[in-house]
């Protein structure tokens, strides 16, 4: 497992998509900061209007911002990559030469994605935070609910908001390394995760779906809203986890059942 963060995190190809995260909520500060008209209640990102009152909110403005497509971006490439790309490279067969086989070649490729899933939130998050503090006051929040918590229970709230979106991935790593067991083109499986991640967010804006709604991977993307109120309501995260899960379940029998019949060694 440590093998495959090292190697995970020596691309050059990860450092530049974490800073390209990293780079949104400082774009979305600086751009708060410079212009001369405040931002209008209900127009763009949520939260944007909060920014310049407290800057803790750069970092829930970011993540929003992050969510539909940057974040989606970055873990489908991955994810992809996962066992397509060492197959491209011919280092596939080699990693099977181990004892413990390709069941465990599997679940590592998976936590590694799962630790990148992570990392990505938590490099929003934090570059986030240091912009609103360097640019923005810093005080007391006003939640959802009307009520306010001081600074050190808002950071533990931004915190958690980083968790529920690193969870809401989960289920787009599964589909990824599922995708990625079918190819040996990772170009193919990084292109395939972010185009259903597109395509799951489209149908969950279709009122005729209604009833598709609860069963897609997206669906409780951007519910960690319910995070933001006094007292804090669990029920999106929980459901979130379980539709996570499932996905994590399905895609994981379809990836081991193709994997394990996969011919590597030709």
């Amino acid at each position: 497992m440590a093998s495959e963060l090292t190697v995970l995190f020596r691309r050059l190809r990860t450092w530049a998509m974490l800073l390209a995260l990293a780079a949104i909520p400082i774009l979305i500060a600086a751009a708060v900061k410079l212009t001369s008209r405040p931002a209008t209640p209900g127009r763009g990102p949520l939260f944007l209007d909060r920014i310049t009152q407290n800057g803790l909110f750069v970092a829930v403005t970011a993540l929003v911002v992050s969510v539909p497509l940057f974040l989606p971006l970055t873990v489908g490439v991955v994810a992809g990559d996962t066992i397509a790309g060492e197959a491209s490279l011919g280092t596939l067969r080699y990693l099977l030469l181990a004892p413990a086989g390709r069941v465990r070649l599997l679940l590592v490729k998976y936590t590694g994605a799962v630790v990148f899933c992570a990392a990505a939130t938590a490099t929003v998050t934090t570059a986030g935070a240091l912009a609103g503090v360097a640019l923005f006051p810093v005080g007391p929040v006003t939640l959802l609910s009307g009520d306010t918590i001081d600074v050190g229970e808002s950071v533990v709230r931004s915190l958690l908001i980083a968790a529920y979106i690193t969870v809401s991935l989960l289920g787009l790593s599964a589909i990824g390394l599922m995708i990625s067991t079918f190819t040996d083109v990772p170009v193919g499986a990084m292109a395939a995760t972010v185009v259903l991640s597109v395509v799951s967010q489209v149908l969950d804006n279709l009122p005729q779906l209604d009833w598709l709604h609860p069963w897609l991977f997206s669906h409780y993307w951007l519910g960690f809203a319910d995070l933001l109120r006094q007292p804090i309501s669990w029920t999106s995260f929980g459901d979130n986890a379980l539709l996570q899960a499932g996905y994590i379940a399905v895609c994981g029998a379809v990836a081991y059942g193709k994997f394990s019949t996969k011919d590597v060694l030709s």
